[in-house]
Order: C-alpha cells, then structure tokens, then sequence
C-alpha cells in the first residue's frame, strides 16, 4: 500500500529575533551587499504560475485577441453572440479593466495599444514607443504602461535599427494621452499600488516609482546598490499596498532592500540566511520572507518595516524554500521547488507550530482554494525522492488536499499541467493539461475529481468573474472555445469565431 502522508513532527517554537534592531542611526543608513554567499547550491525557487491568461474577461464576456487578423472577438456569455472589432496590427495581449467597462489590447505590430469599449465595442488607438512587447495595465483601468522585456522575446528579436531596453510608454486611458520615461536597465515587471496613483517598473538594478496622481507621470529612479560595477540582480520586489515601501530580494544576498518610494532612499534589513521568497499577507499588512538558508520565516510589520520581526523556525531536518498564504492568513504551506523533496510544511500561524507532510512526488507550484480549506499541489514529473516502485514515478500529478486534517487525493495525469483556475464559490477548480482535449474538475470539499472531454486540444483556461463557468480555448485554425457551467455540469462549445473576424462591428 502506498502510503503519502508523512507526519515527522511538529515544532511550536516562536520567538522575536532581539538583535539590537536598528539600535542607532547607522543600521538604518546604508544598504549591505557585502555577504552575497548562497547557502546551498540549490538555486533559485521556482515560482511557476500556472494562471497566466491569454484571454481577457468580465462576468458577461470573453475578449480574445486575434492576432493574424488585427482583431478582438468579443464573445457574449451565456448567449455565445460573436462581434468582431478590428484593432492595430498583430495585437499579442489583451486585457480588461477590473469595472469590466473596457478591453486593452497591445498590438506588437503596429507599436500601439487599442482601447476597446465592453459594450459598445468603439475602439480608440493610442501609439506607444518602438519596440515594446509587454503590457500591464491597472486595475482601475486608468493606466497602461508597455515596456521592453528581454526575456519574453520568443526567438530572433524582430525589429530594426537601435534599441533602449530602458524606455517605456505610459498611456493616460482617459485622457488618451501619451507619456515616455527611462527607467532601468532590462525591466521584467510593472507593479502598482492599491490605489493605482503610484506604480513602481522593476529592473535589475532599478526600481523606477512612477508618480500618477499629478497631471503627467514623474519618474524617481532609485538604485538598488551602492556597487555600480556588479550590482546584484532583483530577484523578487514586493511593493506595500499603500506605497509606501517596496521590499526586495536580490538573488544570493542574505539581506533584503528596503526602499523608501515616498523619501527615494534604500536601506538594509536583517534577514536570515539565503532569503528565496516573499510575500505579502493576505490583509495586505505583512511581509514574510523564507530564509532557506537558516530555515526560518521572518515577518516584517509594513506599518513599520524597521521593527523587529517576528521569526519562526522551520523542522530543522527540512528544505522548504516558497511560502503559500491561505486566504484568511490563519495558515501557511511551504514548500521547495527545487530540494526534489515530495514533502510541505503546514504552518499554523497562531500558534508558530509548522508541521511536515509527506507528498507523492516533488512539487512544481502550488494554490490554495479561496476558501482556504484545500490545498491543490502540482508536481514535478521528475521524481526526486519518489520511490522507483510509484504509481506516480515517471507520471504528471496533482495533489488535492484538505488542510482540516490534512488528508490527500493524489491524481495521476497523462501531461503536464499548463492552466489551472477557480469558480467564483470557491468549491471548484479546474485544470487543462499539455496537448490533451479534456477539462479536470476538482472538488474541493469532497477531493473528488471529473473529467471532461473537449473538442480539441486545450489552449488557455479561465473562469468569468463572478461566476461558475470555465472556459477553456482550444487549437483550431477558426477559433474555438467551450463553456463550463459547473453548477449545471453543462458544456457549450463554439467554433469558428475567427471567421466573424473578418466582420467588423
């Protein structure tokens, strides 16, 4: 019999780190990058999304963009109505605005972006900077910002004549207005603040703090280092919701940066050894950090970051390198992407005690249902430490658990996992694989999963907001995508949406 859960015991142990914190004005002053040593030679976590979307949603469309036919599909749900808008050349991303009153697509080919309204699909284009190929836009839905990143670049760069990697393009959504700024060198991320009057563009070496209350974007640009020669890489930024602080981890580096965005000044935090991953709480009022080197988990107070933290310790005989918060912030699961260990680490943050469970096979990433009650775990198909005798050696899988009793449902699968999201309710997920014409449907508060069979290969997976339908994208040379209701356990299928492209509204 095969037996997956392992309890090897719990510690409770919970103490403030005393170390003098900032006990004069010098251990505020400057930033360290003196101890760059890496504490195992496991490299970097692993922190795989599996929910990455090429289409875009509100509760009562799907937009998606059609990229050899410069157009949006606009698919009405549950009616499955299909108009077809025509926008600027090649358009690669598209999303919607978190009020479901407009779609954003960016389009690579003609360097523009095309506002789209929901209703009436009316469509206004903005040009934006040469030679971008990614897109972020606010979740009020008033600011886009495109830039450049290296490593989204999918072969040979496709452009002509010179290049800055550090030039990007805002764009005022209503007044249609648009903004150009440099910031650092190779940027790979865009984050803003809860209130979107503040975004901060993440590059190796620079934050950059774009200032949006005003009539125009300001641009600070703020260096991470004081070495100018090889300054270390960020690795991970996590930016406080009020912004008023940004966080960042930088690969190797067993202290963290903080960065004043208000004051545009930086200084070193105490951490523990070979910090590898943060997050924020789900209140939005914490930092947590995972020290793998030390084996413990450092909490940082964001209303003052400079206090002393409270730190936990993880089984001394264990690697967990990743932390999953649950959405109540009452529990949290971590976890190594990169030990090759089929084992997490349950840790119930009243109390401080973090208790190790044994898993089937290595983990890949990681979720936990809205409710908080389960957890859904990926694995690796390399088998780490799994058993050559397995049933799950050599397999894709995935893990469904409750997190009451911490109880398991391993489920082996034909593929690799590339999409996975949840119903509005909370009790259902699902889940599309590599190359396979079927939906997983998991059941949260029974462990139970079903599949069901598509048309064609799935593509993209996603969930209306707001509701309890799936839709899943599928391979087709006119376009096809299916519907899931799940409380009616209905599909609907409609294919050839692509022909409507060549209908404009």
């Amino acid at each position: 019999m095969l037996t997956f859960l392992l309890l090897t015991g719990c510690y409770s142990e919970m103490y403030i780190v005393d170390t003098g914190w900032y006990g004069d004005e010098s251990a505020m002053a400057e930033p360290s990058d003196a101890d760059e040593s890496v504490e195992d030679d496991l490299g970097s976590e692993e922190e795989t999304s599996l929910l990455g979307l090429r289409p875009a949603t509100t509760p009562a469309y799907v937009f998606i963009a059609n990229a050899d036919r410069d157009t949006v599909s606009r698919i009405a749900v549950p009616a499955l109505d299909v108009i077809t808008a025509s926008v600027g050349v090649n358009p690669t991303m598209v999303a919607t605005s978190a009020d479901h009153t407009l779609a954003v697509t960016f389009n690579e080919g003609s360097d523009s972006i095309s506002i789209i309204d929901a209703e009436t699909l009316s469509v206004t284009e903005v040009a934006v900077r040469d030679n971008l190929n990614q897109m972020v836009l606010s979740d009020d839905g008033r600011w886009v910002i495109c830039y450049h990143d290296l490593a989204a670049e999918d072969g040979a760069p496709d452009y002509d004549g010179a290049i800055s990697y550090n030039e990007i393009s805002i764009v005022d959504l209503q007044a249609l207005t648009h903004h150009e700024s440099v910031v650092g060198m190779f940027p790979h991320d865009v984050q803003f603040t809860a209130d979107s009057t503040t975004a901060v563009v993440v590059s190796d070496d620079y934050l950059a703090v774009l200032d949006l209350s005003g009539d125009a974007p300001t641009t600070t640009r703020i260096a991470l280092s004081e070495d100018t020669v090889d300054p270390p890489p960020a690795e991970e930024v996590l930016l406080d919701p009020a912004g008023s602080y940004a966080f960042v981890r930088q690969y190797g580096v067993d202290s963290l940066v903080l960065v004043d965005l208000i004051g545009a000044s930086i200084a070193s935090l105490l951490v523990g050894d070979n910090p590898t991953d943060m997050d924020l709480s789900p209140d939005g009022t914490e930092a947590i950090v995972v020290a793998r080197g030390d084996g413990e988990v450092w909490t940082y107070d964001l209303s003052d970051p400079t206090a002393m933290p409270a730190v936990v310790f993880m089984p001394e005989e264990e690697t967990f390198g990743q932390l999953e918060v649950s959405p109540d912030g009452g529990l949290g699961i971590l976890y190594s992407t990169a030990s090759g260990e089929g084992r997490y680490g349950l840790w119930d943050r009243s109390s401080g005690d973090v208790t190790a469970i044994g898993l089937v096979k290595p983990i890949a990433s990681l979720g936990i249902s809205p409710d908080g009650a389960s957890a859904l775990i990926f694995h690796t198909l390399d088998n780490g430490d799994t058993d050559a005798e397995s049933a799950f050696y050599d397999h894709h899988a995935l893990t469904l658990i409750d997190l009451s009793d911490q109880f398991a449902n391993p489920i082996r699968l034909d593929a690799e996992p590339i999409a996975y999201d949840n119903a509005a309710d909370g009790q259902t997920g699902f889940v599309i694989t590599e190359g396979d014409s079927s939906l997983q449907v998991l059941h949260y508060s029974t462990l139970i999963h079903d599949q069901v069979s598509l048309p064609s290969d799935s593509v993209y997976l996603g969930v209306l907001p707001e509701t309890n339908t799936a839709y899943v994208s599928q391979a087709h040379d006119l376009g096809r995508i299916s519907f899931f209701d799940a409380d009616a356990d209905d599909l609907r299928t409609i294919t050839g949406f692509e022909l409507n492209a060549a209908i404009e509204q």
